[in-house]
């Protein structure tokens, strides 16, 4: 079952289709852009996604073709429309995600927090593609092998629609499955000033942070960096391990539905601490970040940031946090694949008697 625009369940009252129109391709949003949605704070809105995979030129930009070659029919008509369409991207200087938006939220203003929650994500098709291109990923010159510059691997998903079951190797009688774990890799607000950020690293903006954690019930705090917010969503995923190490992990569009809430700065600092940049809430964990292109700075970010909002929300100090930090949490690597790697540490929310939940409480 396809989910094109406009058909099938859309859970927000208000929805944006992913056409031309209401897509970056490449680029993200900076403060030069004009809203394609505007909306009051605590607002859902249902979003459809696309995936770049099937679209891009050295796939053929054309999705139709892409996809037959690998026994399937069924293509998103919103795809479709965006590969034949002239839509601005350079291929040589631009990133290959379709991001939706941005989406204005009335009064947001440069210091408040916008935290987005991610209240579902569909499958909009019933496969998805895992890409190595040569260069790329965590073995860039060793994987693809044999001189090939980029290997598609399409996985469909099972009767059951919960996992997704890879095609057989060649000589090889294993079948391999795995859960379906869906959630957008790129949440993000937009820049101050008027050049818009390549796609691929993600920064203080969020962006493409690849954090799988990001799964319906999770929230997303991110700085304001200008007026209206201008939050979007894209780069999305089926499931994605911790690292993403071929460069992309299963990549399929999904109708999202996200809530935008925003905190005033007063309120955030006092339950966030002084926010630099991307922090994620789970039903179980608090999930700070830390980036860098140098994966041992990425995890020192991620431990002094640690470190801060412990001391913030919690009135731990440094020693003591530290040494909980290393007895107690996880830092996890969130992908070496986006020129800025990222870490991310998972915090137990229980293990400071904080209940838990999925609202946008911070």
């Amino acid at each position: 079952m396809l989910l094109d625009p406009g058909t099938g369940p859309v859970r927000a009252a208000t929805y944006l289709p992913a056409t031309p129109g209401n897509v970056l391709w490449g680029r993200l949003p900076c403060a030069a852009d004009a809203p394609v949605l505007t909306v009051d704070p605590g607002t859902e809105v249902t979003v459809d996604t696309l995936s770049h995979e099937g679209l891009l030129e050295d796939q053929g930009r054309d999705p139709r073709a892409f996809f037959a070659a690998h026994g399937l029919v069924d293509v998103l008509a919103d795809a479709v429309a965006l590969a034949a369409s002239d839509h601005p991207r350079d291929p040589g200087a631009d990133g290959p995600h379709v991001v939706t938006g941005p989406i204005a939220v009335r009064g947001a203003r440069p210091g408040d927090v916008l935290a987005i929650t991610v209240v579902e994500a569909l499958p909009r098709v019933p496969y998805g593609v895992i890409s190595n291109r040569h260069g790329r990923g965590a073995l860039p010159g060793e994987m693809p092998e044999g001189g090939v510059d980029v290997v598609s691997v399409v996985a469909r998903l099972d009767a059951s629609g919960a996992r997704a079951v890879m095609p057989r190797a060649a000589g090889s009688e294993r079948t391999v499955s795995f859960p379906l774990a869906p959630f957008p890799g790129i949440l993000g607000v937009a820049v101050a000033g008027d050049e818009r950020p390549h796609s691929v690293p993600p920064g203080a903006h969020g962006g493409n942070l690849d954090i799988n954690l990001l799964q319906a019930g999770a929230t997303l705090y991110l700085p304001v960096q200008v007026d209206g917010a201008l939050a979007y969503v894209g780069d999305p995923h089926f499931a994605q391990g911790d690292g993403e190490v071929a460069l992309t992990a299963l990549e399929a569009s999904l109708r999202v539905t996200l809530r935008l809430d925003l905190l005033p700065r007063a309120d955030a600092v006092a339950a966030l601490g002084d926010l630099s940049g991307p922090l994620v809430r789970t039903a179980e964990h608090l999930v700070p970040t830390g980036l860098d292109v140098d994966l041992d700075e990425a995890l020192r970010r991620c431990v002094r940031a640690a470190l801060d909002l412990l001391g913030a929300r919690f009135g731990m100090d440094r020693a003591h946090a530290l040494a909980y930090l290393s007895a107690a949490t996880d830092f996890d690597v969130s992908q070496v694949v986006d020129r800025v790697t990222g870490v991310h540490a998972r915090i137990r929310l229980a293990d400071f008697d904080e209940p838990s939940d999925d609202g946008a409480r911070p």
